[in-house]
């Protein structure tokens, strides 16, 4: 069908055209309760649960905010949940006129379809991007201001923000807790384990009290235990720069925009998905496998010979994106199992999702039979 640009037709949409799809998308309450719960009630009511168990027991119940938890509902919660609800957003967008009868009457007022589509991605962005960012902004506030008064690093509460030689000149001054809490690649034939031993004297050895036999035993002098300790500190402090006692405001940053951007492209492949289809049930479904499913295995699975097509999953380019201070998304072990690409390539993959499926989106809208 040939596009008009003249009048009613242009293929341009104007403002009055974007508030009429944005007004369309806030009337549905049950998909933006959904939205709202999802994006906002989840991290709120953790954090609030949080707040009140530690005020009532703070013995028990650590902190409710801090790095810890920054991640975790961020890289965890906000990442996956945020997209899926984007694009459930994003297929209703692409299909509410079919399934509301009203597709006709819109083709019928003359309106060019190209504008009726294009219409939906700011009206539907500002919805979705506006709901992610409070979200982030009460997950930002609780983790800053009920952040721990310590750090915890592999049990030990350790001072926050040092260089690694302030690490270590801290490792030398609580040497035995260090050489036996922290992971290290020494042998210095002490057993570690039962009640923590007497501190080691100036030129002596450290030996346990014979009331506790079972307390860590160690010939080693104080000297040695330091310079032990020194080390083992040099070995953990690329582990312990990811460690914060509260995100920083650079990490906070990246952090949000990162998730825009994930929120973005949800909203952008639902509509395009939605308006492919005609309706929203098997999009959306569709969309829950492609994140929780198939991309999870993308990210931790290396299949040989398909380097290629795994880098074209939309997953695998967004998780490069991902801030270094977080722990990767979708777990991994411990490990970081992601594909190496540059970002050159990342960037690619991300428009040719997003320009491919607005494409097709947008031509199956103006071919549609009215």
């Amino acid at each position: 069908m040939p596009v008009a640009i003249d009048g009613r037709g242009s293929p341009i949409p104007n403002r009055a055209m974007i508030a009429t799809r944005f007004m369309e998308l806030r009337k549905r309450r049950g998909l933006m309760v959904t939205v709202f719960l999802v994006t906002v009630g989840v991290p709120t009511v953790v954090l609030a649960v949080r707040l009140i168990l530690h005020a009532v027991a703070p013995k028990t119940y650590g902190a409710a905010g801090g790095y810890d938890i920054y991640a975790t509902l961020t890289a965890g919660v906000l990442y996956t949940f945020g997209f899926i609800v984007a694009a459930a957003l994003g297929c209703t967008a692409g299909s509410v006129d079919l399934t509301d009868g009203m597709f006709r009457h819109l083709v019928v007022t003359g309106r060019s379809r190209l504008a009726l589509y294009l219409a939906r991605i700011p009206a539907g962005l500002a919805i979705i991007w506006a709901m992610v960012a409070v979200g982030f902004t009460v997950v930002c506030a609780v983790c800053v201001l009920a952040a721990p008064s310590s750090l915890s690093f592999n049990g030990l509460a350790v001072p926050a923000g040092l260089s690694q030689t302030g690490l270590q000149n801290w490792a030398a001054d609580h040497a035995i807790e260090v050489v036996c809490d922290f992971p290290a690649e020494i042998d210095l034939n002490i057993q570690c384990g039962g009640p923590q031993l007497p501190p080691p004297t100036a030129g002596g050895t450290v030996t346990p009290t014979r009331a506790n036999p079972s307390a860590p035993v160690t010939t080693a002098t104080h000297a040695q235990l330091q310079a032990a300790a020194r080390q083992v500190a040099q070995q953990n402090y690329t582990e312990y720069k990811h460690h914060f006692r509260y995100p920083p405001d650079s990490l906070m940053v990246k952090t949000g925009l990162w998730l825009e951007l994930e929120a973005g492209i949800g909203f952008l492949v639902g509509l395009g998905l939605g308006s492919l289809l005609g309706q929203r049930t098997v999009g959306i479904v569709l969309m829950i496998i492609l994140e929780v499913i198939l991309t999870p295995i993308v990210l931790r699975v290396k299949v040989p010979h398909f380097d290629n097509v795994q880098r074209a999953v939309v997953g695998v380019a967004t998780a490069h994106f991902e801030p270094s201070q977080l722990p990767l998304a979708f777990g991994g072990g411990g490990h970081d199992y992601r594909l190496t690409e540059s970002m050159i390539t990342a960037i690619c993959v991300i428009l040719a999702w997003l320009i491919g499926w607005t494409a097709l989106g947008a031509w199956r809208m103006m071919t549609r039979d009215a």
